[in-house]
């Protein structure tokens, strides 16, 4: 028994985290039991303050990571509902008007199960299923065919690449799969020179710029496509085409930025570069079924608005297909990253909080949004989200802001009009997430990059600083322009 209790305390067991654990803990209390006056918020309810005490947890425990991301959310979900909802314990039910208005338990526990989160698990179910059949493989080989030989061209062969796939797979997953495929494109690389670092840079530098081309690329396009279209919010209809039509041109052009600013830092000294992917093809009819279906519901997703189909619906389309042909088995479903499905419903939980309980209409009738400046909100928000993307989770990051500054746009109403409207903050929100690139751990893409061994800290930070920052400036004055000629 002694030596079990030593093992975990010299082994799993972590004194800082110990500490951060703690420390939120009695924060949470603390603004738990405060006198409501202290907010400074007119008509606070106790249940309102309570939810106020639940984002202090959730900001605290990401920030420090005291416990994994997705437990934190899974943290937020249990608290509200043993809290704040009406399946709660009856000691924390009130009567009177002072306590206010509890949350629907069904409503929280459906935060797990949001058309959005369908959404992302179609796009999960769709990149199984090509890494099992081998499609990804042959797209990639097909794909990477049309930039020749010439090293640059290499170069921006695997970045455009990788920002398609992103748009789609994980990008976590295509990161992976991209560095496999360049294993043997290194053999023919001189060890000392710097082609090396710039194709493994390539990889992440994709894989996270990418990702902003489509709601379901990363979980912060998530929270800001549910946002923006939520029936009983914003309500804006902006469709998975319309998304990507305004969407993927501007990642394009930041591919080719961060592209030129590679190549600045790290030059090639051999002129060409012999491609050779290896990778498995499944040739039978589960590898045709998957084609037709991937390439069905990229269709529908473009231009399902026309048909009168929405994103979600279409998500669902891969896993009824691959679910009934065989082609995705429940031994494979273990594989979808559930950890970061946990991560968004906990985020939305966070959102129907905050907007249930009335604590955001509250909020906004006590704070004069109105006279703040938009452009200085902007500039903030985007800053702030950049810094913090940088060293935490982005879907964490956004979990964060993104509640918060729906409540600052519905108080700023029409003033909003020169940046553009809400959609310019909000989806600001994500471009910015995606752009923080600049450590080995802001990103999944950037870590198996490092791992590598073949990226040093400062040059990560060389390229990720630059390429992020100036493509943080390309999207926001794209998401201004946009929305002034109202295109959302």
């Amino acid at each position: 028994m002694q030596e079990k209790l030593k093992e975990a305390l010299s082994g799993d067991f972590n004194i800082r985290k110990f500490v951060m654990f703690a420390a939120t803990i009695v924060a949470t209390i603390v603004v738990w039991n405060l006198p409501s006056s202290v907010f400074g918020i007119d008509g606070l309810t106790v249940v309102q303050q309570r939810v106020i005490a639940i984002f202090v947890m959730a900001v605290m425990l990401w920030l420090t990571e005291a416990i994994p991301a997705w437990a934190t959310s899974v943290t937020i979900i249990f608290v509200l509902l043993f809290c704040v909802s009406n399946s709660s314990f009856k000691f924390f039910q009130g009567n009177d008007d002072e306590y206010g208005q509890l949350l629907d338990s069904v409503g929280i526990m459906a935060c797990f199960a949001d058309p959005t989160i369908i959404l992302f698990l179609g796009g999960f179910v769709l990149a199984i299923a090509a890494t099992k059949s081998g499609l990804d493989v042959l797209m990639a080989k097909n794909l990477i065919k049309p930039f020749g030989k010439k090293s640059e061209n290499v170069l921006l062969g695997f970045m455009l690449i990788t920002g398609v796939f992103s748009m789609f797979i994980s990008n976590t997953a295509t990161a992976a799969m991209m560095l496999t495929f360049l294993t043997p494109v290194f053999k023919a690389l001189p060890a000392n020179g710097k082609g090396r670092i710039a194709l493994t840079m390539a990889i992440p530098v994709g894989a996270n710029l990418g990702g902003m081309g489509t709601p379901i690329g990363t979980p912060p396009n998530a929270f800001a496509y549910k946002v923006l279209n939520d029936p009983e919010g914003l309500n804006m209809g902006i469709g998975f085409g319309q998304w990507m039509g305004f969407m993927v041109p501007m990642v394009i052009v930041m591919l080719l930025l961060a592209w030129f600013i590679i190549l600045k830092f790290f030059p090639f000294t051999q002129k060409t570069i012999e491609l050779k992917i290896e990778g498995h093809v499944s040739h039978n009819w589960r590898t045709v079924v998957v084609a037709v279906t991937f390439a069905l519901t990229i269709i529908l997703w473009v231009f399902g608005k026309q048909f009168g189909i929405n994103a979600n619906t279409t998500a669902m389309l891969p896993i009824a297909v691959f679910a009934f042909t065989g082609v995705i088995t429940a031994k494979d479903l273990q594989k979808i990253d559930w950890a970061v499905i946990w991560m968004v419903a906990g985020g939305f939980a966070l959102g129907l909080a905050m907007n249930g309980t009335g604590l955001a209409e509250n909020a906004i009738k006590s704070i004069p949004f109105s006279d703040l400046n938009p452009i200085v909100i902007l500039i903030i928000s985007g800053l702030v989200c950049f810094a913090l993307s940088n060293f935490i989770s982005n879907t964490a990051t956004a979990a964060l802001l993104i509640p918060i500054l729906s409540v600052v746009c519905k108080g700023m109403g029409d003033s909003l009009g020169i940046i553009g409207g809400t959609a310019t903050v909000l989806i600001g929100i994500a471009v910015a997430a995606s752009c923080a690139m600049s450590l080995p751990i802001s990103t999944p893409p950037n870590a198996i990059a490092y791992s590598t061994g073949l990226i040093q800290q400062k040059d990560m930070a060389r390229v990720g600083l630059t390429a992020g920052l100036l493509s943080l400036i390309i999207g926001y004055a794209v998401l201004i322009a946009i929305g002034k000629l109202h295109l959302l």
